[in-house]
């Protein structure tokens, strides 16, 4: 038997011809979509491929059947055949024909997003012959993907020494500590389920998601289609498990506790705490008493103590007397844990399959911390730190029907919330900040140490998403796809102080004030009520293994709010100048094309190109803070400083990414993958300087920042050989810009240098990363896995002298360079019907002190400064270090199959 497997801007203003052009065709778009019905995003796969005779002819009408579900296809008279919407998994595929003797393909792997090929060839035989079952073995490289796109299985995930999604994604070739291909934090979509779960006030996602609950993940670091939006650099989506027909369960516990090398190298003492680190989850799932009705319920708690310890000499009501410089500690003298961070997190979802062709679905994912970010001056007043605390939760409902075999449409409706604040105590107007008073210190008494007072700083931060979402697929022909579909979100925003403790001094006394909801100066926190909605339109076509992907994406944004209509006469108090009002925000509208060609010179490799227009409006949080003129109503030419205003009429920005690849099986067990790419940004944030009618200037946001990045990966797998895998990817990259952050422009401006562009390197510009990996294991016997990632150092600014105008060009050195390996071992053990695992889980091995972090601006590295005299705060500081050796040992238990 024979058998092949293979895995598979436009801006104007409103209201000019151009604007009304693009509209009409978005309508064009969005009624193609919803008038069909309405594909998920990357949540299911596709299973196509042709069944031949012996004598290589085709077999028309086979039967091809998903083992264990209702999914499958005829062949066509070619012997052709398609399965759309299958759930990513592994499957057994039964090929079966009347006078041809039966096949059973074992492990297939469907990856979402994804076309799995697998031809078969039957053999004409008696009907009461016995079946013939085949293990596939996945090809070590997708010769018919057509931009950079890994996928990982829970099989994957399960060996490797992650924790945590943001683990598995910083594993992957072109991605730096979350940037993905030089591309800044924020120009991510992560995604649950195919729909968005970022948070509009900062683009960052609003839920974590640990490995127990993902069945698949996907990370696309290159291009990517037309169905994914509010994107420039990547996208990320994490398909998580679901309930079956079987009753089952798993438990996991471990605990661990950091240990470093000695007292001399990090500056503080490694004590042994037990408790630092714990972590305590359990998943159940199975069926409902209701017909074809499924569920999955988990839950996990996670607490994480800090490695710094500090000492509870003073409390934040005491009181020195700086004068004579005498101090009188009142507190117990406990060492405490200067960070911490408690979790709950967990997932329930159901999913019922009664009705004929549909699946229904509810899912909720949960999360809520506590915790408190460490900080080395507070180590005497431990207390007079903040907590932060997060809430957040998505959830909504997925309807998902197969109209035909070529045919299905999914629904998906989600509420996002995301709730945080950050403070001492919960109101600003509590007795005990006007007891404590501001935070306090002496730079001769423990150098600098903090003594009395508190963190007088409060923000919360508030969102609600409603997310429609509506798809709809299509097998028009045997090698044709066609995805349409649309997006709506409707979010609440609301972010800011809630209340102001403010230093005043009456009659020559200092003392705190309680200030709230006094605009301009003083303002509540504010509630903006964004509006975008998208559609768009993918084709996909697979002819003789030759892939071509073309899409077009439509998007709309709305800010609904207000800027003044003369910026000349911002908050309109300029005598004799032109009247200036509250101008509602133009809406915005972006066209964005997506190419992508995958074209095989041999049975084993192919090269790819691919290319697209990427639009993302930035986070609200830094479009709208600071965004009341009337700030500005005592604004003098010369006078002070009002920061760098909001705007909320900026223009999305804009990535145009360039893709050119090469993949190649070069045996059975080793693949290779190589990829170039260029990104051409613009109309990134930044800052402009708007001149009044009185020659006075002030700072806004606009869309005037730019960059480029360049580079190119290699990555090699081998697959498995006796009991030893590995990979190992390289990527060299040049990230460039005229600025890392959009207020970077007025810093310069403010400290006398000049602010005009030029392209430096940007923060995060990491020119070499090496990642490898190594597992060894033997099936339900033991596994180990290592990581070692290898990394160039990133850009700082150097300084010649510790005075004022001392500094070089802006990221003009490089940080040293840094190597980090995390290790996982585990041990299986089966008995009375339940395996048992024991493992530990060792990260950064080496306990690495610098990796890409602080270093002294005058020496380039962490260790050390010549001016120690100038900081000894900062020379005895041992949070400047990177997070030391953490060591983890657990047990997981699971019921056999």
């Amino acid at each position: 038997m024979n058998m092949t497997y293979a895995s598979n801007r436009i801006f104007t203003p409103a209201g000019t011809f151009l604007e009304r052009v693009g509209m009409c065709i978005a309508i064009v778009i969005i009624g193609l979509a919803f008038a069909s019905g309405v594909l998920q995003a990357g949540t299911s796969g596709k299973l196509s491929g042709r069944v031949l005779d012996k004598a290589g002819e085709p077999l028309p009408s086979a039967n091809v059947l998903l083992m264990g579900t209702t999914l499958g296809a005829a062949t066509d008279v070619d012997g052709y055949y398609n399965i759309i919407n299958i759930p990513p998994g592994k499957y057994k595929v039964q090929f079966s024909l009347l006078a041809y003797r039966p096949v059973i393909v074992e492990n297939i792997s469907i990856s979402s997003g994804a076309t799995t090929k697998l031809n078969v060839d039957l053999e004409e035989s008696a009907i009461t012959q016995q079946t013939v079952i085949v293990e596939a073995k996945k090809p070590v490289v997708d010769i018919s993907m057509t931009s950079s796109m890994v996928s990982l299985s829970a099989a994957d995930i399960k060996t490797l020494p992650v924790q945590e999604l943001s683990d598995l994604v910083n594993l992957q070739a072109g991605v730096v500590d979350g940037h993905f291909r030089g591309g800044r934090l924020d120009e991510v979509q992560y995604q649950v389920n195919g729909v968005t779960v970022n948070n509009s006030y900062d683009n960052t996602a609003t839920v974590h998601v640990d490995r127990s609950l993902i069945q698949e993940v996907q990370v696309i670091s290159g291009t990517f289609d037309a169905e994914y939006g509010q994107a420039m650099s990547g996208v990320v989506n994490a398909v998580l498990k679901t309930g079956s027909d079987h009753l089952n369960w798993n438990a996991e516990i471990f605990g661990g506790d950091y240990a470093f090398a000695s007292n001399s190298q990090r500056i503080i003492a490694d004590k042994f705490h037990p408790a630092s680190l714990q972590n305590y989850q359990l998943s159940l799932s199975g069926p409902v008493p209701l017909p074809n009705t499924y569920f999955i319920l988990s839950g996990q708690r996670t607490a994480t103590g800090d490695y710094f310890y500090g000492q509870r000499m003073f409390l934040p009501t005491d009181r020195a007397n700086f004068e004579t410089r005498i101090f009188t500690p009142t507190g117990d003298g406990e060492s405490v844990v200067m960070g911490y961070n408690n979790e709950w997190s967990g997932l329930a979802k159901i999913t019922n399959k009664s009705l004929h062709g549909i699946e229904i679905g509810y899912q909720v994912l949960l999360d809520i911390i506590d915790g408190k970010r460490h900080d080395f001056a507070y180590r005497l007043d431990p207390d007079g730190l903040p907590t932060q605390h997060t809430f957040s939760i998505a959830h909504g409902l997925d309807w998902t029907q197969t109209l035909s075999n070529t045919v299905f449409y999914t629904l998906n409706l989600r509420q996002n919330v995301f709730q945080y604040h950050d403070y001492v105590y919960p109101n600003y107007d509590d007795p005990r900040y006007l007891a404590a008073g501001p935070p306090l210190s002496d730079p001769n008494y423990q150098i600098g140490a903090i003594v009395q007072g508190v963190d007088l700083n409060r923000f919360e931060q508030n969102t609600t998403s409603y997310v429609f979402k509506g798809s709809l697929t299509d097998q028009v022909t045997r090698d044709q796809q066609i995805k349409m579909g649309g997006e709506i979100q409707v979010a609440s925003v609301e972010f800011g102080s809630p209340g102001y403790l403010v230093q005043t001094t009456v009659n020559g006394v200092q003392s705190l004030q309680p200030r709230n909801n006094d605009p301009p100066d003083y303002p509540a926190p504010q509630t903006y009520h964004p509006l975008s909605f998208a559609a768009y339109g993918q084709d996909q076509i697979e002819w003789n293994d030759l892939t071509f992907r073309a899409g077009l994406r439509a998007d709309y944004f709305n800010a609904r709010s207000t800027v003044p209509s003369d910026p000349a006469n911002p908050a309109n108090v300029i005598s004799g100048a032109p009247l200036s009002v509250p101008q509602s925000t133009t809406p915005k509208f972006s066209l964005s094309p997506r190419l992508g060609v995958s074209y095989p010179i041999t049975t084993k490799a192919s090269i790819f190109f691919a290319y697209g227009h990427f639009y993302q409006m930035p986070g609200l949080g830094v479009v709208f803070t600071n965004s009341d003129y009337s700030i500005l109503r005592n604004l003098q030419a010369g006078g002070v400083s009002y920061g760098v205003l909001g705007n909320p009429d900026i223009k999305p920005e804009k990535t145009v990414h360039y893709e050119f690849g090469y993949k190649h099986e070069l045996t059975d067990f080793l693949g290779m993958d190589l990829s170039i790419f260029y990104k051409d940004i613009r109309d990134l944030l930044g800052v402009e300087f708007v001149s009044t009618y009185t020659a006075a200037e002030y700072a806004r946001l606009t869309n005037i920042d730019f960059g480029s990045v360049r580079g190119f990966t290699i990555s090699f797998d081998q697959r498995q050989i006796g009991m030893v895998s590995t990979s190992i990817d390289y990527t060299w990259q040049m990230a460039m810009g005229n600025s890392s952050d959009p207020y970077e422009t007025a810093t310069r401006a403010s400290a006398g240098e000049d602010p005009r562009p030029r392209q430096v390197p940007l923060d995060w510009d990491q020119r070499h990363t090496l990642n490898f990996t190594v597992m060894v294991q033997r099936a339900s016997s033991f596994s180990v896995s290592t990581v070692v990632k290898i990394g160039s150092g990133q850009p700082y600014t150097p300084i010649v002298d510790a005075v004022y105008g001392g500094g070089l060009e802006t990221n003009s050195e490089r940080k040293p360079a840094f190597v980090l390996i995390d290790l996982r071992a585990e041990k299986y053990f089966s008995f009375s019907g339940i395996t048992m695992s024991l493992f530990t889980r060792i990260f950064n091995l080496l306990d690495t002190r610098s990796v890409n972090g602080f270093v002294f601006t005058d020496t380039g590295t962490p260790d050390y400064t010549r001016f120690a005299a100038k900081d000894p705060a900062g020379v005895a500081d041992p949070t400047r270090f990177y997070t030391p050796r953490r060591v983890e040992v657990g047990i997981t238990i699971t019921p056999n199959d």
